[in-house]
């Protein structure tokens, strides 16, 4: 009986070993993910586009029909470094799976971290995408430069390291994509071929070679990264102190603010609890409860960013060069990045062609903003507002550009005189203000609000 049961046990750990195997190692402990010869090693998910080999490189075709399609490796990983080669057909895009798993919560569709490939004039190549989960995490419009480092006409080196929170990715050594995040911390690696709807795109091609990994490395690739997106509620990194950024709420304590008009925060309608910075509702008047509340410093030339979330049909806003000058009953003035939900409030169709959307600049210039980047009420919004010393402002919503206008320039000029603001004399031009959060009787939440002078 001894003999069966010893013999039992080793055929299970044979079979969980050969179902476990990997290429071996090289000296330097780089592992080879791709023979060359065959697909083994790896297995089809999801949709039924091909996967073959061809002079020694795995080529997906697309197919009209097929959702998206992945190859994805046998193995698992956590930390490491992910190197490949690329080249695709033009006018489709693809992109490389990390950390991805398929799991029966998701009835087997792939999902998790995308690092994007795309031929196209967009020149996204190198973004992160959370595929089937929380969209685009980090799309190359921050980085413009490394997304442009991808040839579509030749092959491409691309690189990703992942070692904890931190995922950076590489497009021909050039630095692309700077991510901070928790979500998910190990999975599979995977080759996707994008599900396409134009007959014309059928049977384009998608090639991949010399595709190694590293895992645990013990160094950091070298890259200086511009942009970092951080979506670890009120964490500030080290890499991003570096780069000059200054927390405005650490999600217990509101000493960085005080009362729009007062030299203290605010002793009724505000409140800080579970990491959230919070406007609490009043029936939607402007500034007749607790009242707007500013930044203690002021700023002239800035990047700041924060996370808001919405209550259905809610109101409210970031102000900037904020002066306390005006005399106003209602909120402190301002140029303002308009906070709304516009589905169901109805400022959202007054003013003229949208200007008084989420994310316009108020009652000025309407955001040009597909839906498809907006998340609803009771779901976290990414904010940004840039003002450079040459007076170009952008605002940002979830990491998209929606808008640009210089100040002091003509058509600011002109649009300030057909505005509610024309009676204010000035209005948007001082050299520098406080940063306004806006009191409009609605319960929003802030959190991750942080700055940097440029």
């Amino acid at each position: 009986m001894l003999r069966y049961v010893i013999l039992f046990f080793s055929l299970a750990l044979l079979w969980a070993s050969c179902g476990s195997e990997s290429a071996p190692k090289s000296a330097d402990g780089w592992q080879t993910l791709f023979n060359g010869k065959n697909l083994k090693g790896w297995s089809r998910l999801n949709g039924d586009a091909e996967y073959i080999v061809e002079d020694g490189a795995i080529v997906g075709t697309t197919k009209r029909g097929s959702p998206n399609t992945f190859l994805a490796t046998d193995q698992k990983f956590a930390d490491f470094r992910l190197e490949f080669e690329v080249k695709i057909d033009t006018f489709i895009n693809s992109g490389v799976q990390f950390r991805s798993n398929s799991t029966d919560y998701m009835n087997g569709k792939v999902h998790g971290y995308q690092a994007e490939i795309d031929a196209s004039s967009r020149a996204w190549s190198g973004g992160i995408y959370d595929e089937s989960r929380r969209g685009w995490l980090f799309p190359m419009g921050l980085n413009p430069a490394g997304g442009r480092a991808y040839n579509p006409l030749d092959w491409n080196k691309i690189t990703v390291e992942a070692i904890g929170s931190e995922i950076k990715t590489w497009v021909n050594d050039v630095p692309a994509a700077f991510l901070i995040d928790d979500l998910t911390d190990r999975g599979f690696v995977a080759l996707q071929v994008h599900s396409i709807e134009r007959a014309e795109l059928n049977g384009r091609k998608i090639r991949w070679k010399n595709i190694r990994i590293l895992e645990d490395p013990k160094d950091r690739k070298a890259g200086t990264f511009s942009h970092i997106v951080n979506t670890l509620p009120n964490n500030l990194s080290e890499p991003e102190v570096a780069l000059g950024w200054i927390s405005l709420f650490d999600g217990t304590s509101s000493d960085r603010w005080r009362g729009a008009g007062l030299e203290k925060f605010p002793e009724i309608g505000w409140k800080v609890s579970d990491g959230e910075l919070m406007v609490l509702e009043s029936g939607g008047a402007e500034a007749a409860h607790g009242g707007d509340i500013v930044t203690r410093d002021e700023f002239a030339s800035f990047d700041f960013q924060l996370e808001f979330k919405l209550t259905k049909g809610a109101n409210s806003g970031i102000k900037y060069f904020v002066t306390e000058e005006y005399e106003t009953e209602g909120s402190a003035i301002g140029l303002e990045y308009q906070i709304l939900d516009d589905s169901e409030h109805p400022d959202a169709n007054e003013g003229v062609d949208g200007n008084r959307t989420l994310a316009s600049l108020y009652d000025l210039i309407p955001a040009d903003k597909p839906d498809r980047y907006v998340r609803p009420p009771g779901e976290w919004n990414h904010a940004r507002i840039v003002v450079k010393p040459n007076d170009m402002v952008e605002h940002w919503v979830n990491h998209i550009k929606v808008l640009e206008y210089r100040r002091g320039s003509a058509m600011f000029k002109n649009l300030v005189r057909n505005s509610k603001y024309k009676d204010y004399k000035n209005f948007g031009l001082a050299d520098q203000g406080h940063i306004l959060l806006q009191d409009h009787g609605n319960q929003v939440s802030f959190r991750s609000i942080k700055v940097r002078n440029l």
